[in-house]
């Protein structure tokens, strides 16, 4: 009796968590009866919400439950990728794609990993076989990640063209126009840099990064009122951050 109410009350948590996340993870789904995946679905949720103990405990119950659970696997990957913890979230990455060969989530998260370590050639192979999965919804996430990982190769043209194409998938994709708003200006194009900048602020926030690139921007077009906007803005909401200390003394 315990036991059914314990398995009860985690398919509450699992809706509640549900209701108060609109997540957007390549991990969700539909509730489950399995105890291994109520597990799942709660790590899920609770590394969604950066609550990463009870992700963690929650993600490590899934595979004591099912080991052989490949999206248990990916999440807690993900998860040691988050706390720097980069050998184990390889061991999970790999133990993931090897149960789950095809899996979308796993080939773009894994991809984008590798490619952040620079083991580029592997991360490509991985992010071209989701972004050119047609069962694949959500395409434009590997395009970008293979895009960054073409600029950590310093293949800028290959880069551009595959974050175009993400952007014609889905224009509003925030990290695409964050990509392309500092290509732009690396490229010196600084009417595209603003209209990239402008249209991410309509999908997120500023970061120390945009604010950064902004200011120069701007300083190149020669809207110093803009580009002393954007100074004031980082100097107030970064202080800490190293561009505000880059611009910090600059007048």
């Amino acid at each position: 009796m315990l036991r059914k109410s314990s398995f009860v009350m985690m398919r509450c948590a699992v809706m509640l968590l549900s209701i108060t996340l609109s997540a957007c993870s390549w991990f969700s789904s539909a509730p489950s009866e399995k105890p291994s995946d109520i597990y799942l679905q709660l790590g899920i949720r609770y590394l969604d919400l950066n609550k990463l103990e009870l992700a963690k405990e929650n993600l490590q119950k899934a595979l004591e439950k099912e080991p052989s659970n490949a999206r248990a696997h990916s999440a807690l990957a993900v998860l040691y990728e988050k706390i720097n913890h980069f050998d184990e979230a390889k061991q999970h990455y790999e133990a993931g794609l090897g149960l789950s060969p095809d899996d979308i989530g796993i080939q773009n998260n894994y991809g984008k990993f590798l490619c952040d370590r620079r083991q580029f050639e592997k991360g490509l192979l991985l992010l071209r076989q989701a972004s050119s999965n047609l069962l694949n919804d959500r395409q434009w996430m590997a395009l970008t990640n293979a895009a960054r990982c073409h600029l950590g190769m310093g293949q800028r043209p290959q880069a551009v063209m595959l974050l175009k194409q993400a952007l014609d998938m889905n224009g509003q994709y925030s990290a695409a126009l964050l990509e392309m708003q500092k290509t732009s200006y690396q490229m010196g194009d600084y009417k595209a840099a603003e209209d990239y900048l402008q249209r991410y602020l309509g999908e997120a926030n500023h970061t120390p990064e945009t604010l950064w690139i902004g200011i120069q921007t701007e300083q190149a077009l020669g809207n110093l009122s803009l580009a002393n906007e954007y100074r004031t803005l980082l100097l107030d909401k970064f202080s800490s951050s190293n561009e505000a200390k880059q611009v910090a003394g600059v007048r």
